[in-house]
């Protein structure tokens, strides 16, 4: 039974019915309010260290326990720095961040002067699309990875729903950096955020639990 059903059977019930708690089933993301006050920061998600796009998601955050895909035109245009600040704030509580099969190397100074300690980055290789979404799977299942990125160029709904699966065995963060063009496929991630056409612009294709913005999303250099 749906869960607006059960508020107008508690409703109709008068005094016999127990009072009906709105805030927890709002909460519980059962209930959808449409336009109103912005979404409060949920403990179930990870700040993303930038203000105008926290206040744009329904969590106030990066979906934990569940996949986030950033789509892109290109490698190298400083897409990493995104995810960066939730990085750092893993990293700093100890927990550990795996990178499988980046694109390039990762710069160890970079990292550390965005507040991620090289000791806490863990990279696996992999040369195989295949072998690298396998990678990225058992480590999002391990339970023991902070979060795990990935750039699955070639992934297929059916791949990207085993990561999205994955992440919320493990209670971990996922992100998967894919081109631009992916877009126009539908996808199972959570979340869904597509950078440019300027560097600094962002628009939300997807989240989970709201409405989408209606415009891009401007940050800070």
């Amino acid at each position: 039974m749906g869960a607006l059903r059960q508020v107008e059977l508690a409703v109709a019930a008068n005094d016999a019915a127990s009072p009906v708690v709105l805030e927890a089933l709002l909460d519980g993301r059962r209930l959808w309010k449409g336009r109103g006050a912005p979404a409060r920061p949920r403990a179930d998600a990870v700040p993303t260290g930038h203000a105008a796009l926290d206040a744009a998601l329904p969590g106030g955050g990066w979906p934990q326990a569940a996949l986030s895909e950033i789509l892109h035109p290109a490698d190298g245009m400083g897409e990493i720095r995104l995810a960066w600040p939730a990085l750092a704030r893993l990293a700093q509580a100890g927990q550990r961040v795996v990178l499988v099969a980046p694109p390039h190397l990762p710069c160890a100074p970079a990292w550390r002067s965005a507040g991620v300690e090289p000791a806490r980055l863990q990279l696996v290789q992999a040369t195989d699309p295949r072998e690298a979404l396998w990678a990225a799977e058992q480590c999002l299942r391990s339970g023991s990875c902070g979060a795990v990125l990935c750039w699955p160029h070639r992934a297929d709904d059916r791949a990207l729903r085993r990561l999205q699966v994955a992440a919320e065995t493990g209670r971990s963060l996922a992100f998967a950096w894919r081109p631009l063009a992916a877009q126009r496929n539908p996808s199972p991630a959570a979340l869904r955020l597509a950078i440019g056409p300027e560097p600094n612009a962002l628009r939300v294709l997807k989240c989970r639990g709201g409405a989408v913005p209606a415009r891009p999303i401007s940050l800070a250099q």
